[in-house]
């Protein structure tokens, strides 16, 4: 079953198209990163999953009902923190707590107590008064006391050091532990994200470059270095990063399917020394990223 469905989603500012002709399933029980450079799309395409913004074309549905229909039993089960959320600053977190509880039928005081002194939010102080990276902790554990069926991350990570990093990472973790539940995060801290998503979707100029488990993702993808190469050997077709200084060659191969692509590179450049090495997501981003202004560049000047 998939919690989101999206049917050529698009968004159009003026001349702008921010998202373009999106298609995107996401199956429960998948913990999805939603990467792409700034200007990509990804905020708009959550806003659009959201209802906070009306499509220009297309359509989505979440938890099985049209995005423009969500209403309050969907938002019941919808958890969401954004780096721009705001909260009643005035409010102590007891009587923040104290005010979402209602709204939310499934919510669960005893995880709630659990979150609360897991990320040391002191109950007397007002949100005015705490750090940003306490706000946030306050803010998800709003949208996880209730064990929301779909959580949306915008940017959570955002300004935050790296012990509220994991503080953050870990509470969600724990609580997806407890049961199944479908996360969409959005987010620049790849290595944090890394750690918690199992599915990787990329963005680029409001389209979808990629989906698929973060697994195949990872596998498919491995930075080669060939040593005494032969001076003619040039590219094939799909390397990426490809580069050439004398008798070192590197590239990116991103399609990667073990001996059979290794015999293939051998083959390309007869007695030279060829070594792959797996790449972590965030150098499989930086290179898909730069392969994508790359060819922007071409297309501008064509």
């Amino acid at each position: 079953m998939n919690l989101i469905e999206t049917q050529q989603l698009t968004r159009r500012f003026g001349r702008t198209t921010a998202v373009q002709a999106l298609d995107f399933n996401l199956p429960a029980g998948s913990l999805c990163a939603l990467l792409g450079p700034n200007g990509a799309g990804k905020t708009t395409t959550l806003q659009l999953l959201l209802n906070l913004l009306a499509p220009t074309a297309g359509g989505a549905r979440v938890l099985g009902v049209d995005v423009r229909r969500l209403g309050e039993r969907e938002f019941a089960q919808i958890g969401y923190v954004s780096e721009n959320q705001p909260l009643p600053l005035w409010m102590t977190v007891r009587q923040y707590l104290d005010y979402c509880r209602p709204f939310y039928p499934a919510w669960d005081r005893a995880l709630e107590q659990t979150l609360r002194a897991q990320f040391a939010l002191p109950p007397d102080r007002t949100l005015q008064q705490l750090s940003r990276g306490m706000r946030m902790k306050a803010a998800l554990l709003s949208s996880l006391a209730y064990r929301p069926r779909l959580l949306v991350l915008d940017e959570p990570f955002s300004g935050l050091d790296p012990l509220v990093r994991d503080e953050f990472v870990r509470g969600m973790l724990e609580v997806a532990a407890t049961g199944e539940w479908t996360v969409l995060v959005s987010s620049h801290d790849i290595e944090e994200v890394e750690r918690l998503c199992d599915r990787v979707a990329l963005l680029d100029r409001g389209r979808l470059q990629l989906d698929e488990p973060a697994e195949a993702l990872l596998g498919r993808f491995r930075r080669v270095e060939v040593t005494q190469a032969p001076a003619a050997a040039g590219p094939a077709a799909g390397w990426l990063d490809w580069e050439q200084a004398g008798a070192l060659t590197r590239f990116v191969e991103p399609a990667y399917a073990g001996e059979a692509t290794a015999a293939a590179w051998r083959e390309r450049f007869p007695g030279a020394t060829v070594t792959a090495q797996p790449m972590t997501l965030r150098e499989i981003f930086v290179t898909l990223a730069r392969s994508g202004r790359a060819e922007n560049r071409r297309g501008a000047a064509a």
